[in-house]
């Protein structure tokens, strides 16, 4: 089982109402037990009424940065396919100074062609959908520009396959240093690469946690062969919450727990009774 396990929850910013959210996040930084808060990044729905709200999410995610004191925060994840890396970076850097340093940078690859629900959002936005090969290569470019924009003093160039910038320079920092932590999202093989070489956690959504355990495992080796302990990488898990049998959420939890996930982020369903996040942290934390 893992050490000092942390709890956070996600809220998806889809269906609901601004003041729903901001009631929920600010419960929750005032109940210790919840450590950390999450929202997702899509720009139409993926559940629900397909023509329903749904807010962007570092928009939302730096008006929740300046309304809350404790709670570390982030989207899980960044899709890399919608800003341009020197952009994000700059995104990213707002939100932690304007959060005191709480910013964990959450990002991956962005869904896979496969997916209609998430793709249309690409074609209702007039943005490039490239196959999952092509989406791979550029976030690992995207990581390094981010982290070489949040740390180097002195501007740069970059030639990559998929990006390329004359004179980059970020300023200001991030108020964490050297930078945030970085979080990828993802359970291909090629996403676990970019895990072993880019980031200090790596999330999966739950669900068969055989198949977790293996994708951990797979993890471990790409660490091995990178020279890293694999033990520098927090594991990071999702969760869906049911209101009605917590008692499936908590057996869930525990199996996570078992397999080494220390980091679990409890995706908590719309609409948000009163007090659910003290529910959580009575409940399913406990």
């Amino acid at each position: 089982m893992a050490a000092h396990p942390s709890f956070g929850i996600a809220t998806a910013p889809q269906q609901v109402d601004y003041a729903d959210l901001l009631r929920v996040w600010r419960e929750a930084d005032e109940i210790p037990q919840i450590e950390h808060a999450w929202l997702f990044d899509h720009l139409l729905p993926i559940a629900g009424d397909l023509d329903g709200p749904i807010f962007e999410g570092w928009t939302l995610l730096s008006a929740m940065a300046a309304q809350t004191q404790r709670l570390r925060l982030g989207l899980l994840v960044t899709s890399n396919r919608f800003r341009p890396p020197a952009m994000l970076a700059k995104i990213a850097a707002t939100v932690d100074v304007v959060s005191g340093g709480r910013l964990v940078f959450g990002i991956g690859a962005g869904s896979r062609p496969s997916n209609p629900m998430a793709r249309r959002e690409y074609e209702a936005n007039g943005l490039p959908y490239h196959d999952f090969s092509h989406s791979v290569e550029a976030l690992d470019e995207a990581l390094s520009v981010i982290r070489r924009l949040w740390t180097e003093d002195r501007p740069f160039d970059f030639d990559g396959t998929h990006v390329s910038l004359r004179g980059a320079f970020g300023n200001p920092k991030p108020a964490q240093r050297p930078h945030p932590p970085i979080l990828i999202g993802g359970r291909s093989a090629a996403v676990l690469r970019l895990v072993a070489k880019h980031a200090e956690l790596w999330n999966v959504p739950g669900g068969d946690i055989d198949d977790v355990r293996q994708r951990s495992a797979l993890l471990d080796r790409y660490c091995a062969d990178l020279g890293r302990d694999p033990a520098s990488v927090t594991r990071s898990i999702h969760l869906s919450v049911s209101y009605d049998e917590p008692g499936r959420t908590r057996a869930a939890i525990a199996e996570a727990l078992d397999a080494g996930f220390g980091h679990v982020t409890l995706g908590l369903p719309s609409p948000y009774p009163q007090g659910v996040a003290r529910w959580v942290a009575d409940e399913l934390i406990g």
